[in-house]
């Protein structure tokens, strides 16, 4: 074998087993919903903790909103998860999410969240991000 082929059939096995270590590590639904569940949390307490969230009758009983919300991380992940499409292109997976309005809390009208997240190599990386409240920022849900 020529030195040429052989430094082809390096390359070749270089780029198949980068190839199948990204694949093993695309992560998965369960991985996304964790992924996506800090998201909201974080969201919904700028949303609903904030001064113009909660009604005021609300503010006067819900005395540690953050927490509250925090406890909800569990559900608000499956949420995510069943407002999510997932399209898998094996070393890599593209989720498009849309979440919130009034089927989330009907008492409040909150905007509905867009998101489009980039998984590979066992990260998450939000590539865009839009609401029905026009709030558009690239990396933030």
């Amino acid at each position: 074998m020529t030195i040429r082929w052989r430094t082809f059939a390096i390359a070749a096995a270089g780029l198949g087993g980068g190839a199948l270590a990204l694949a093993f590590t695309n992560p998965g639904p369960p991985e996304f919903e964790d992924f996506a569940s800090e998201q909201l949390v974080e969201r919904a307490i700028g949303e609903v903790c904030g001064p113009d969230g909660l009604p005021a009758p609300l503010r006067l009983v819900i005395k540690n909103c953050p927490e509250l919300i925090r406890g909800q991380r569990q559900m608000l992940g499956s949420l995510a998860g069943r407002s999510s499409q997932r399209q898998n292109f094996g070393l890599f997976s593209l989720y498009r999410t849309a979440i919130g309005g009034p089927s989330v809390l009907p008492f409040l009208s909150l905007p509905t969240y867009h998101a489009l997240t980039l998984a590979g190599a066992g990260q998450f990386v939000i590539l865009r991000t839009s609401s029905d409240a026009n709030d558009s920022s690239p990396g933030n849900p």
